[in-house]
C-alpha cells in the first residue's frame, strides 16, 4: 500500500469501527550492528510466548483477543520466512494499551508461530535498554520494538513502531495536519493492510539476516 498514493479522504473510506490507535511514541529504527549478546537472549527467555501476552492483556482486550484468532499471513512470505534457516528468535517490546502493537504484532506472531520462529514478548519496564537503542529520529522510543536476534543472540535486524510506509507518512503528515487526522490516517492504513507491511517486512528482514545483513532502517526526516 502507498501511502504517498493516497489522499487522506480516501483512507478513511471505508474505516468503519476499527479500533482507535493510540500513539505510541514516533520512532525510527538505528542502523546497528551488534555481536553475540547473552542479556538479549536472557531477555527474550524471560518473555511472554503471544499467546500468554494476550490472555494477560487488559487494555484493548476485544481488539487484541480478535486479532489473535483472525490475524493472517500470506502462505508464500511463511515459506520465504522457513527458507531464511533456522535458529531466529524474535523479541519484541510491547504493551497492551498501545495501538500499533495491537494492529502489528499479532501478524508477526503469527508468522513466527507459522515459520517456527521462538517469539517472546516483554514490557517496556524490562525492555527499555532495546527501545533506547533504537530510539527515533527525534530521540524519543517506542512500542512495538521489533529485534530479530541469530541463534547467538546477534541482533540482526529491527523494525520500531509502525512499517516503513506508514511510519513515514505519519512523520511528514504531523507537520501538515492535526494529531487527529494522522490518526485518522493511521487506523485506516490499519484497517486496510491487513498487516500484509509487517509481515512482508519482518520476511525481507530475515532474508537479509540470512545474508549475512542487517535491516534496520531509520526512516526519512520530514
Amino acid at each position: 500500500m502507498s501511502l504517498s498514493a493516497l489522499s487522506l479522504a480516501a483512507m478513511l473510506a471505508g474505516l468503519g469501527d476499527s479500533p482507535a490507535v493510540r500513539r505510541c511514541q514516533p520512532a525510527f529504527p538505528v542502523v546497528r550492528h551488534t555481536a553475540a549478546d547473552s542479556t538479549l537472549l536472557a531477555l527474550h527467555a524471560g518473555g511472554q510466548p503471544f499467546p500468554e501476552f494476550v490472555a494477560a492483556a487488559k487494555a484493548r482486550r476485544e481488539g487484541w483477543l480478535k486479532l489473535a484468532d483472525s490475524a493472517q499471513v500470506d502462505a508464500a512470505l511463511v515459506q520465504r520466512a522457513k527458507a531464511a534457516g533456522s535458529g531466529w528468535r524474535i523479541l519484541v517490546v510491547a504493551i497492551d494499551a498501545c495501538g500499533d502493537s495491537m494492529n502489528t504484532v499479532p501478524y508477526v506472531a503469527r508468522l513466527a508461530a507459522q515459520a517456527g520462529i521462538d517469539l517472546r514478548i516483554v514490557l517496556p519496564t524490562a525492555g527499555r535498554p532495546v527501545q533506547e537503542a533504537h530510539r527515533s529520529l527525534d530521540g524519543r522510543t517506542a512500542t512495538p520494538t521489533f529485534l530479530l536476534l541469530d541463534g547467538t543472540g546477534a541482533e540482526r535486524g529491527c523494525i520500531v513502531e509502525q512499517p516503513k510506509a506508514l511510519r513515514e507518512w505519519a512523520s511528514a503528515e504531523r507537520a501538515k495536519v492535526s494529531l487527529d487526522s494522522v490518526h485518522a490516517g493511521i487506523r485506516a492504513f490499519y484497517a486496510k493492510d491487513q498487516g500484509a507491511s509487517i509481515a512482508r517486512e519482518t520476511v525481507e528482514m530475515l532474508e537479509a539476516a540470512a545474508r549475512g545483513g542487517t535491516v534496520c532502517d531509520r526512516g526519512k526526516q520530514p
